[in-house]
């Protein structure tokens, strides 16, 4: 499995995109502005779409990605593409974006019986299997309904936390996983520390909380950083004593798994 990062900022200025991953070539995980720097030939190949969560900066780029595609996908008599969503994240999508005032709702264009998008309900612990590959819904804990997800490879996971603060769940399974690879938030600065904990993200200083639940040394890369602050809250995770490798993700890195 391949994973390319097509955003991983917490929002937008010259370079930085919004949050979007890219499975192999077909699916996509969160649709932020990142989703922009594919092809229209790319975009016509993705198949499934697994969101985290209902906010803007992950999600706005479905409807302009149903619109792009319409016209390949029905010609080439491709099926709807799966969106993959909380049951609760699907309402807020089909209230607040999908209802025709927003945006069309793609659910039922071109037409009821051939629509190009349609949403799937998930829940924390199912697993997806998405062709040979089986992603895990993972627990989130943030101002709205949430998950993460975990590509599941044959030696070792692929775990994007999604949007969250501190978060037990997720580390009581993540203690049971082999984890070759940990995408991990950190929105804001320690100096910030106490709107990190209002608005459910994590600062430097809850980020060595989470990470001490680790046991084994792993490859961490952080995400959601806002744009000009990517130094400052990198030196301050530096700063700190840890085992594990640490760096910030950027738009275009690859990351690839076994199987």
């Amino acid at each position: 499995m391949q994973i390319r990062v097509l955003g991983c900022s917490g929002s937008i200025a010259s370079g930085s995109r919004t949050t979007s991953f890219l499975l192999d070539d077909d699916v996509l995980i969160d649709a932020g502005t990142g989703v922009g720097d594919l092809s229209l030939e790319e975009m016509v190949r993705i198949d499934h779409i697994l969101v985290t969560h209902s906010h803007l900066d992950h999600v706005l780029s479905i409807g302009l990605l149903a619109d792009s595609v319409t016209r390949r996908r029905r010609a080439a008599q491709r099926p709807p593409i799966q969106v993959h969503a909380l049951a609760a994240t699907i309402a807020a999508l089909r209230l607040h974006i999908f209802n025709g005032v927003i945006w069309p709702d793609f659910t039922r264009l071109p037409d009821t019986t051939h629509p190009v998008l349609a949403f799937q309900a998930i829940e924390v612990g199912q697993v997806l299997n998405l062709g040979e590959r089986q992603v895990e819904v993972l627990p989130a804990r943030h101002t709205v309904p949430a998950v993460g997800y975990a590509a599941l490879g044959r030696q070792g996971a692929w775990v994007f936390t999604g949007d969250t603060g501190p978060n037990p769940e997720l580390w009581a399974r993540l203690a049971t996983l082999p984890i070759a690879a940990l995408v991990i938030e950190t929105a804001f600065g320690d100096d910030e520390q106490a709107l990190a904990g209002i608005s459910k993200h994590l600062c430097p200083a809850d980020l060595r909380a989470e990470l001490a639940q680790l046991s084994t040394p792993t490859e961490v890369y952080i995400t959601h950083i806002k744009p000009g602050e990517v130094d400052a809250v990198m030196s301050e995770i530096a700063a700190q004593s840890s085992p594990h490798r640490i760096r910030a993700l950027a738009s275009g890195d690859v990351m690839r798994l076994p199987g």
